[in-house]
């Protein structure tokens, strides 16, 4: 006679919430009664000093050396150390649903809202994306894939020249620091920033060749100038992008 199949004993009484906690399915299956068994790792003790043969009659025959020899000055004062540091930085793992040409909404900073076009994953994990700027105005920029919604839809970015880009090429020059002057004080502080005209140069050369593969798609010049935005009734979580 085939056996039922039995409940489960710690059922979820809605999606995401179970009936029992973790201690408490602990506690009823008991799980403090079983042994540990753990296998002793071998002790391997490192050599310190090394046997050395020594000649002559009245020499002792050997003399024990050690490896490191001892410095023959000590500082007067204990010198710090750096702490040795046991991280390992690994590359930031791409989200499958993000792939160079798709389009992706930021969700923060300036340009939150607008729709921007994926190029490519720097080594520091963050992402490589543009607008163009000259269809929604969002330049070359870096940001960071928890930040972002990963469409569908996807642009060819075969033709785009993406090599130079790094991140060196978006770290900020160092100013000369200011003298606390009072003519620096009542100076006009509504300047705008000035952007180098390389960068404009870049900036330029990269929405020409997007700018080619965009018109090639119906619609979907309107559709990176449009900016998202969630109406009434409506949730992140229920739409697909």
């Amino acid at each position: 006679m085939a056996k039922m199949a039995h409940a489960p004993r710690n059922r979820f009484l809605v999606p995401g919430i179970p009936r029992y906690s973790r201690s408490k399915v602990y506690a009823k299956k008991a799980l403090y009664r079983r042994k540990k068994s753990t296998i002793p790792k071998p002790e391997t003790k490192a050599e310190t000093t090394k046997t050395v043969q020594i000649n002559g009659n009245n020499n002792g025959g050997q003399r024990v050396i050690p490896l490191e020899k001892a410095p023959r000055f000590y500082p007067a004062e204990d010198v710090p150390l750096p702490k040795k540091s046991r991280k390992v930085n690994k590359q930031t793992k791409l989200r499958t649903s993000i792939t160079p040409g798709s389009i992706l909404i930021l969700l923060t900073g300036r340009f939150r809202g607008k729709r921007v076009v994926f190029l490519k994953q720097l080594k520091s994990g963050l992402l490589l994306v543009t607008g163009p700027f000259k269809v929604n105005g969002v330049p070359l920029k870096r940001v960071n894939q928890a930040y972002v919604i990963a469409t569908s839809t996807k642009v060819d970015v075969s033709s785009c020249t993406i090599d130079k880009f790094d991140d060196l090429y978006f770290k900020r020059e160092k100013k000369p620091k200011k003298n606390d002057d009072i003519e620096e004080l009542f100076k006009d502080q509504s300047q705008k920033k000035v952007v180098s005209e390389h960068k404009i140069a870049d900036q330029k050369e990269i929405d020409k060749q997007l700018v080619a593969s965009l018109k090639k798609v119906p619609d979907l010049y309107d559709y990176l100038r449009a900016r998202f935005s969630l109406s009434k009734g409506q949730f992140p979580h229920n739409l697909s992008f």
